[in-house]
Parts: structure tokens; C-alpha cells; sequence
């Protein structure tokens, strides 16, 4: 088992920031000839790491502090008034664990979602090879679940679990549904799945501030964010 003291990391040079217009960003990413499992991807997870197909990453640029990563206390969230109407709303909802998403109709959901909600990110324009290598399963500890309606896919989200909470690697959704807020009812189900697999969190990746695309992820209560080396509570966005 590789320790953290044992890990390689190397930095991307300074480009374009993917969030925030007018800003340079730097990555650093775990040796990718590192062995991950389970332990030590938890371990990287508790310090801000994230992943993106097989490459575990942290922001790490030098003028600006702006990308923080966040998890979900579990035992402690209580759904808002808004959250809890949501749940009553898509209680039609089935949600089945998927085998895999190489299927054409996760892909077609995958395209539709990325043309009409991140035509302005780095994943415009969508395509297979792209779909696959960001979403492929890693180490044996990825799932799929899929959130229907009368046998129709609504929604995807990919999940990594870890020893002590579920990872929120990506969801994607129709994007025709907005009454449904199908972005925020997958991570109340993903809450309610870490609850009973007895997980203590679920992590969203960063939050931004300053970014608008990011502010939902402040409204599930007590939201954790890292920084200065230790996990504190953020201040609640109404």
C-alpha cells in the first residue's frame, strides 16, 4: 500500500480557468503509475482530492484560493422546505443501479446534457472517447445509478465509494425537466444512500464562491468545506 509520504505528485503548467473568466489555473495530480485503492483514495479524498477518469487531482494555483473542495455531513443534514417539496415532487422516481453507461442511451443523455447546460466548459463538444475516459469505473469502486420514469432515463450519477462516504464524480440529467431540479434530487438520494451503506459523507468536489454554476451545493446543510488543512463548517447560503 502506497502512503501519502510515498506519493508523486506532478503540476500541469498555468492555464485558463475552467470557472472563473480572467484567471490561470494549476493542477496537481497523483503519480499516474501510483497503485490507488480504497484506503489511500479515502485518504487523498480527506485532504481535497478529487477524481476525473483515472487521474486524482487538486487545484493548486498560486494567486487565487477560490476553488474549495465541500462534502455533506451526513448524520447531520436536515432537507430544507424547498429539498423536502423536491422529494415529495419526484417521488415517481425509480432509482436502479446500473451494470455500466456505455449504452446508447446514457450517451445520448451525456451529449444532450453537456450541448445544452456546459456548452461554455472544457467538455463542449462532447464526444465517446471523452465520455468514456472521464467516466469509466476506477479500482473497482465506481457505480452507476440511473433515476427513471416509466422505464424512461431522467438522470445518471456516477459514484465512487470510499471508506468513509460516496464521491459525486459527475450527474448528468435532461435538461428539460427544470421543475424537477433533477441536480439537486440526486444528491438528496445520494445523502440518503450514504445513510444507509452507515457512510459519514458525501463529497461534491469544489465550490466556488464566487461562481453562480456552484452555489447549490451551499444549500445542503451542514455543508463542510476544506481549507487552511482542516474541514470546517461553511457559512450557510441562503
Amino acid at each position: 500500500m502506497t502512503s501519502r509520504a510515498e506519493l508523486k505528485v506532478y503540476a500541469t503548467q498555468p492555464h485558463d480557468c475552467s470557472y472563473l473568466k480572467g484567471r490561470e489555473a494549476t493542477t496537481v495530480f497523483v503519480d499516474p503509475r501510483t497503485v490507488i485503492d480504497k484506503p489511500l483514495y479515502s485518504r487523498l479524498s480527506e485532504i481535497g482530492f478529487r477524481r476525473s477518469g483515472s487521474h486524482i487531482y487538486r487545484p493548486h494555483c498560486q494567486a487565487c484560493k477560490a476553488c474549495v473542495p465541500s462534502r455533506v455531513r451526513v448524520a447531520h443534514f436536515v432537507p430544507s422546505r424547498t429539498q423536502r417539496k423536491l422529494m415529495k415532487r419526484n417521488a415517481d422516481l425509480e432509482v436502479v443501479e446500473l451494470a455500466d453507461i456505455k449504452d446508447d442511451n446514457s450517451y445520448r443523455l451525456y451529449h444532450d446534457y453537456i450541448c445544452h447546460r456546459h456548452a461554455d466548459g472544457d467538455m463542449y463538444p462532447p464526444d465517446r472517447e471523452q465520455y468514456t475516459s472521464f467516466l469509466a469505473p476506477q479500482w473497482d469502486l465506481t457505480r452507476f445509478y440511473g433515476f427513471t420514469l416509466d422505464g424512461e432515463l431522467l438522470a445518471v450519477s456516477v459514484a465512487d465509494l470510499l471508506d468513509h462516504g460516496i464521491s459525486a464524480v459527475y450527474t448528468f440529467f435532461r435538461h428539460d425537466m427544470e421543475k424537477r431540479s433533477l441536480g439537486t434530487w440526486v444528491i438528496l438520494k445520494q445523502i440518503e444512500l450514504a445513510r444507509k451503506l452507515d457512510l459519514d459523507y458525501l463529497y461534491l468536489g469544489y465550490w466556488i464562491a464566487e461562481s453562480p454554476k456552484m452555489a447549490y451545493k451551499n444549500t445542503f446543510n451542514p455543508l463542510e468545506i476544506f481549507r487552511d488543512g482542516r474541514w470546517q463548517t461553511a457559512q450557510r447560503c441562503e
